[in-house]
């Protein structure tokens, strides 16, 4: 039998089958490719999907070649965007090694390569699963937002849920605070105000919803913090408000008129108070790995009542600094010793928020700004790392940038962290991620991968809160949703 093709189908056939070419001659550029997302040198993890980028000039060619030990990917184009197939290959022979990046560019009649670069492959993995919330960064808008889950091995996204299942035109709702177990995807929590709120608990399959706030407490549970393998999860309760400025460069104050700790039983269904001093604007609780220490931040402030205490915090934001201090945890009997203090970031005239401990319970990382606890609209925000066994701290300069460094959280086996920054463009806030080794050392921060490099370019919302997951929820955004139009259950006060 004879298969007749017609001409032009034999052309494409034919193209298709050459592989692309480097040119013979060119001229050596002394500088590195600009490249978007900026992955020049950088470290990734040997399970993370493959690093898709763009040359941020336009050329009249291009061609990239992606080699390691007998590995050799040549792609043509502008988007240099390597299959899973060859992204694997490349990654095995580059394991605790680098894949080199050589690209060449034409402009006119001329090639031009620039110098090579290198992403380096860790043989430590990093925990398959991110989640997040999608939010734009607008307070017109911010009911069209999802809690989502990435798998960082592909580009799989799912939503966990839709904040506008249950938001109608009358009755909005906002869903924020995730958190997990330990990254545990059968342990999972999160809160949604105003229509039908309550706290959304998905404890082994079981989900209930629960009103957490008591007479005897501020609020609702709001920052939280799950013990690491007790079923107990401490949380904060905040009188929370915002303020608008014209003048200032951060335009958006979020700042607290008061704030104390509470634990919560899921079990029991009660609330007891861990700290409620009327001086002190307790918050952001983090548990120490083994679970024997409860850390969190704290702000001394004392009111002059001569005005409203909203009133007096507007006018007095910058003095509100917070310190960082913990409080010992008997497991037997649940209770907490007296407070200590781990970082006086007060003294030093900063503000230090969202303690997080990795894994090991060596290292303390934070969020550290001039004043106040809502860092994600300070551009003067980094983050600090601080090593508790020889009682020192300094900023994480390898990760820091320009502008905001802000929400931070450890992979589970505390090789790597995820942080949320605005360093593209000042405005929207992408998740990045760093190799941390086992001197507290940072590699060179790279930005979520895409299949689309310009993606997030395009994506008018930010990654709100990035932590880890082990694996996927797999509850549907439905069966979420079902649940949250039920009556919340009533928690409990229980008086120490």
């Amino acid at each position: 039998m004879k298969f007749h093709f017609p001409l032009l189908a034999l052309v494409a056939l034919v193209t298709a089958c050459q592989q692309a070419r480097l040119p013979e001659k060119y001229a050596e550029e002394a500088a590195f490719p600009q490249v978007y997302p900026d992955y020049v040198g950088v470290t990734v993890p040997v399970n993370m999907a493959p690093l898709h980028f763009q040359l941020v000039q336009e050329p009249d060619e291009m061609v990239t070649r992606l080699h390691a030990g007998s590995e050799e990917v040549i792609l043509e184009g502008r988007q240099v965007c390597p299959d899973f197939d060859q992204w694997q290959a490349l990654v095995e022979q580059a394991k605790d090694d680098s894949i080199a990046v050589d690209v060449f560019v034409r402009k006119g009649e001329k090639w031009s390569h620039y110098q090579p670069f290198g992403i380096h492959v860790s043989s430590d993995s990093i925990d398959a699963w991110l989640t997040y919330r999608l939010i734009s960064p607008s307070y017109v808008t911010y009911e069209e937002l999802t809690l989502n889950q990435r798998c960082l091995e592909s580009y799989e996204e799912r939503v966990i849920y839709d904040n506008m299942l249950c938001s109608t035109e009358q009755n909005g709702q906002c869903i924020n605070c995730h958190h997990s177990q330990l990254g545990n995807p059968q342990r999972t929590q999160f809160h949604a105000r105003q229509n039908l709120g309550g706290t959304m608990l998905n404890i082994d399959g079981k989900l209930t919803k629960v009103n957490m706030k008591t007479d005897s407490t501020i609020s609702a549970g709001v920052y939280p913090a799950w013990h690491p393998h007790l079923n107990l999860i401490a949380y904060s309760t905040n009188n929370t408000m915002q303020s608008f400025h014209t003048l200032d460069i951060d335009k958006i104050e979020v700042f607290d008129s008061q704030s104390d700790l509470v634990l919560f039983d899921p079990e029991t269904n009660e609330v007891s108070i861990i700290a409620n001093d009327s001086t002190e604007f307790e918050t952001f609780p983090c548990w120490s790995p083994d679970g024997k220490w409860l850390y969190f931040c704290s702000a001394h402030f004392e009111y002059r009542d001569t005005i409203s205490h909203a009133t007096e915090c507007i006018l007095r934001y910058k003095d509100i600094r917070y310190s960082v201090y913990r409080r010992s945890f008997d497991e037997a009997t649940r209770t907490f010793g007296p407070q200590e203090t781990v970082f006086p970031a007060d003294s030093l005239g900063l503000s230090a928020t969202l303690p997080r401990i990795s894994p090991d319970g060596r290292w303390l990382l934070l969020a550290v700004g001039e004043w106040g606890t809502f860092h994600i609209w300070h551009r003067d925000a980094d983050l600090y790392i601080g090593d508790l066994q020889k009682e020192t701290i300094r900023p994480f300069s390898e990760v820091n940038s320009s502008e905001v460094e802000s929400y931070h959280t450890w992979s589970s086996n505390g090789r790597w962290i995820v942080f949320s920054s605005r360093r593209d463009d000042g405005n929207y806030t992408r998740p990045f991620f760093a190799h941390v080794d086992e001197n507290g050392q940072a590699t060179k921060p790279f930005e979520l991968p895409t299949d689309d490099p310009d993606y997030h370019r395009q994506l008018m919302k930010s990654y709100n809160v990035p932590e880890f997951l082990r694996g996927p929820v797999e509850v549907s955004p439905q069966t979420f949703a079902d649940v949250m139009r039920k009556e919340a259950v009533q928690a409990k006060f229980k008086r120490q």
